[in-house]
């Protein structure tokens, strides 16, 4: 049996250790969704508590070179880690949703939940067949439309109309899934996400936004990283729309000034740079040059260097006191 060193949410690993004592979604077995950023196939773990249901992303984290684990005495010869993390439903709605939308731009019609996800279902299950990373299912769609946190997350996305007698009908807003978006920039700005990562801190400080004086730029600069957070589960289209309903605009001018500043002491150090070299070359070929151009001895001093000097007294012979 192969072995995987994965973390789990609390609430998952209970449900293991408890048994049967929660009865399981899709018999605890993974399900296939579009990524909301890539709208890839990806694996996700819908999960049921006596509270509501939830759905996890899986993620892996594969080390560059072969690893392994050492636990004990014992050796996993898989060194990648599984990280199973809660994602919000919302966002796994969004390219389903998108998938039944026209392409024109207009706002297409209201449709009821279970019309949307049966076409859904057809086209996604279509489209990812030839995807490496696996097929989207009609079943795994149906189970996912199943969970209560996905009814619960629909109207944070759609607009809605409630048509007699009981029939409910939805559309796709990315208005609405914008503001909802800001709300989830919000929580985060109040939490300490920002201030806890010493990445994102240093990314701040790097740019000059924790000196004094720089306050309304440095609030700028952690909405901006709010925003991009909250990114990694959206498409680039609605990431732009995201960015656009603040005004970056005074953080946009100090940064692309300082991002010029820096390229200007970048070309001057490589032009320094490059002065220096030509400098030593130069100086390294006028040596070269000198020493080829030393000054050729005279015929009288070449004939002294051939003289026959045996026998003759030294220069020295002439300046010994005499006995």
């Amino acid at each position: 049996m192969t072995i995987q060193i994965g973390i789990l949410p609390d609430d998952i690993i209970h449900t293991i250790l408890d048994g049967n004592t929660v009865q399981r979604v899709n018999n605890g077995s993974f399900i296939r969704l579009p990524h909301p950023r890539t709208g890839l196939s990806a694996l996700f773990l819908p999960h049921q508590t006596p509270s509501g249901s939830t759905i996890s992303e899986l993620q892996v984290v594969e080390p560059i070179n072969s690893r392994s684990w050492f636990i004990g005495n014992e050796i996993i010869a898989d060194g990648r880690l599984l990280m199973i993390m809660p994602v919000d439903p919302a966002f796994l709605l969004v390219p389903i949703l998108r998938s039944v939308s026209p392409r024109n731009g207009t706002p297409g019609q209201f449709r009821t939940l279970d019309d949307i996800f049966e076409e859904a279902a057809m086209k996604l299950e279509q489209s990812s067949s030839k995807d490496s990373t696996g097929t989207i299912s009609t079943k795994d769609l149906a189970t996912f439309a199943s969970l209560d946190c996905c009814k619960d997350s629909i109207t944070r996305v759609c607009d809605r109309q409630d048509l007699p007698p009981d029939i409910i009908v939805y559309r796709f807003s990315p208005t609405k899934f914008i503001e909802y978006l800001k709300l989830k920039v919000e929580n985060l700005l109040k939490s300490d996400v920002i201030e806890g990562s010493k990445t994102l801190m240093r990314s701040l400080a790097k740019d000059g936004l924790m000196e004094d004086g720089n306050e309304d730029l440095l609030q700028a600069g952690r909405l901006k990283i709010a925003c991009d957070l909250i990114a990694q589960y959206i498409p680039s289209d609605l990431r732009t729309l995201l960015s656009a309903s603040y005004d970056f605009a005074e953080l946009d001018v100090y940064l692309e000034k300082l991002e010029e500043e820096q390229r200007l002491k970048a070309q001057e150090a490589s032009t320094n740079t490059r002065s220096r070299k030509k400098a030593v070359k130069k100086e390294d070929s006028k040596e070269k040059v000198d020493k080829r151009k030393a000054p050729k001895q005279s015929q009288g001093v070449e004939k002294l260097k051939k003289a026959n000097i045996n026998g003759m007294a030294k220069l020295s012979t002439f300046f010994t006191k005499k006995l």
